[in-house]
């Protein structure tokens, strides 16, 4: 009997001693929908570009900007003083518009009202496009975007007045810089 409990002991201890095998998948994703999503977004991408380009080649009075963020720009009103740009921290009080690409308003400034935005640590709903665009500005700047729809309001859209997608553009005026108190 102590032989054939010893035994059960032994071989309770082989099994438990086992490693887990890992499990595998019940499905398999042959990731088709990404690969096509990436392709509609490239796709996408390359014709906001070409129309923001044939907008730019059509208004050669601008001098046009490449923001390193994916974006264009020109200046309405350029500060030519050492004023310094908004820093991480900063709030920043500004008034900006939303026009379709050709320039048509599509949301003006008196319907948006006066903005106030605490650079990089708001989570305020603004459009990246923007966000990435005041940092660029100084105060009392003018200065006209040109967003691709990634930069603006992608798929989703703006309320019922800017479409799934669309590139736009938004003049924004930078009032004031209040400069954070970080340093110590």
């Amino acid at each position: 009997m102590n032989k054939l409990i010893g035994l059960i002991l032994v071989l309770f201890l082989v099994m438990a001693c086992k490693t887990p095998e890992a499990r595998r998948p019940v499905s398999h994703s042959s990731g088709s929908y990404i690969d096509a999503s990436i392709a509609r977004n490239k796709k996408l991408n390359k014709a906001d570009e070409a129309a923001i380009k044939k907008l730019m080649a059509a208004n050669p009075q601008n001098e046009y900007f490449t923001s390193d963020k994916g974006f264009w720009y020109y200046y309405n009103v350029k500060d030519t003083t050492a004023l310094p740009t908004a820093d991480t921290g900063d709030l920043v009080t500004f008034d900006y518009q939303i026009n379709s690409l050709d320039g048509n308003p599509i949301v003006t400034q008196a319907e948006l009202g006066p903005q106030t935005y605490q650079i990089e640590q708001s989570n305020q709903d603004l459009i990246s496009g923007l966000k990435d665009g005041l940092k660029l500005m100084k105060e009392g700047e003018t200065v006209t975007f040109l967003l691709p729809s990634h930069k603006a309001f992608g798929y989703y859209g703006y309320e019922d007045k800017i479409g799934s997608n669309l590139p736009i553009q938004t003049q924004v005026t930078l009032n004031d810089i209040k400069q954070s108190n970080t340093e110590n």
